[in-house]
């Protein structure tokens, strides 16, 4: 397994819808593997193709929080929304290509997706709580949208200044570091 490279807003590539994959081989097996042990490894709950530079249809997610710290890896390949509830929740979300930015973001409570397994069959499950908001989120990384695009222009705009200035602090840690 490889750890990806997770791309930062506003890189145009996270603003691109995605191609679905066509046929499940080694190839996505592998990205999938690829893509788990970097979500794992941000750490976060959800990652999808585009934010590791791949536009395709494929989303990896892990909400399990139970004490024991049993993982439950899901891989979602082609994945869609068959069913929404009607009653909303808000939750705070933040995005590994937003490090360290947060808001919260009303979605339904509830929603039943379909999707193909790397089994190369088609499943279907309902979510609630964290895994729906976090399997709304990924699906729409997959359709070119971020979870700022949920929110006003203004709280947009403060948390896109916000990571502009997250990003040239790293920056010039990263060059004053390289000078010891």
């Amino acid at each position: 397994m490889t750890l990806k490279t997770i791309l930062l807003h506003p890189d145009p590539r996270l603003k691109k819808t995605c191609d679905p994959v066509a046929t499940i081989d080694d190839e996505i097996r592998q990205l999938a593997d690829d893509m788990l042990e970097t979500m794992y490894d941000a750490p976060g709950v959800g990652l999808a193709g585009p934010q590791v530079g791949v536009l395709k249809r494929i989303f990896v997610m892990d909400c399990a929080k139970d004490k024991l710290g049993i993982p439950e890896p899901m891989v979602m390949v082609n994945p869609e929304i068959s069913w929404v509830s009607e009653e909303k929740n808000v939750h705070e979300e933040g995005c590994l290509s937003l490090p360290e930015q947060y808001a919260d973001v009303t979605r339904p409570k509830e929603v039943r997706m379909r999707w193909l397994g790397l089994d190369g069959q088609m499943h279907e499950e309902q979510f609630d709580s964290l895994w729906a908001t976090c399997a709304q989120h990924e699906l729409d990384h997959l359709n070119g949208t971020l979870f700022i695009d949920h929110l006003g222009p203004l709280k947009r705009q403060m948390i896109t200044r916000k990571l502009e200035k997250w990003k040239r602090e790293k920056a010039r840690e990263a060059k004053s570091s390289s000078w010891v």
